[in-house]
Order: structure tokens, then C-alpha cells, then sequence
């Protein structure tokens, strides 16, 4: 799944729908880890949270695109490199899964949703998102995240 949306296409959110006592966090984290995640456009880094910085296999938290990417499964890496770019050139919202592909051979599915803004001036805007590592075994595979 690869999807780009322009912000101001979204459907607008109902009031009150992201309130707090709206979510169940404890039904997502039996599920799934996740984290949050940001980007600054001037530069090109992004940084991670520890647990995403660790399943992507990076040994600091603020790295480039192209860091990120590289242990993703080959045939997603073009798609999400593309959907980054066009939210680089776009205040947009966006959405990508693939699968970690780990040095050992452990696979781990990621879900990425995300949005760019601050976009009016050349070279300046930044990116908000989050990362959901599901808590699931990949079928044939040894997973990364194992349930509590």
C-alpha cells in the first residue's frame, strides 16, 4: 500500500474526534508498537524514536531518507522513495507498509502514516508521522516484535 493525498484534499476531521479519551491505547499496544517520528525538510533528516531507530537497524536516531529505506523490502523502496518526494514538494498526507528485511534474516511489517506542511518557501517545511510495527509473525518468517 502506497497512498499520497494533498492536505487540503483530506477529509476535514469531525471536532473532537482526536480527543484522548476518544482512543484505546491499550487495544493498540496489544496489537502494535508505535512511535512517532519528524522530519525537517531544510535539512533532510529525520529523526526517530529509540525503538524505530533500532528495528531499522541505525545506530543513531536522526538519519537521511535514503538510511531509512535501505532495510526495507527491495520492491517497496522506490514506491515509498517517490512518495516521499512528492510530500517533500506538497503539503500532503501519506501512507506506506512494507516489511523490514533485518541482516539475520528477522522480518518485520511496518505501517508508516504521515503528513508534510510548511512547504511555502523553497527548501523549508517539515514532516510529522508515525511508524506501527504490528505485533504478528510473518508466515515462513521470524518476527522482530514479539507479543507480551
Amino acid at each position: 500500500m502506497f497512498k499520497i493525498a494533498k492536505a487540503n484534499a483530506a477529509v476535514p476531521l469531525t471536532p473532537g474526534s482526536l480527543e484522548h479519551h476518544n482512543q484505546n491505547d491499550e487495544m493498540v499496544a496489544q496489537f502494535s508498537i508505535s512511535e512517532a517520528w519528524t522530519g525537517d525538510l531544510s535539512s533532510g533528516m529525520l529523526r526517530l524514536g529509540e525503538w524505530s531507530a533500532m528495528l531499522h537497524g541505525l545506530s543513531a536516531r536522526d538519519c537521511g531518507l535514503l538510511s531509512l529505506i535501505r532495510c526495507y523490502d527491495s520492491k517497496d523502496r522506490g514506491h515509498i522513495l517517490e512518495l516521499f518526494e512528492q510530500a517533500a514538494t506538497l503539503c500532503s498526507s501519506f501512507c506506506f507498509s512494507t516489511t523490514i528485511v533485518m541482516p539475520n534474516g528477522l522480518r518485520q511489517p511496518l505501517f508508516c502514516m504521515g503528513e508534510s506542511n510548511g512547504l511555502e518557501e523553497k527548501y523549508s517545511g517539515s514532516m510529522v508521522g508515525v511508524f506501527i510495527f504490528p505485533r504478528f509473525k510473518l508466515e515462513g518468517a521470524r518476527q522482530i516484535t514479539s507479543p507480551r
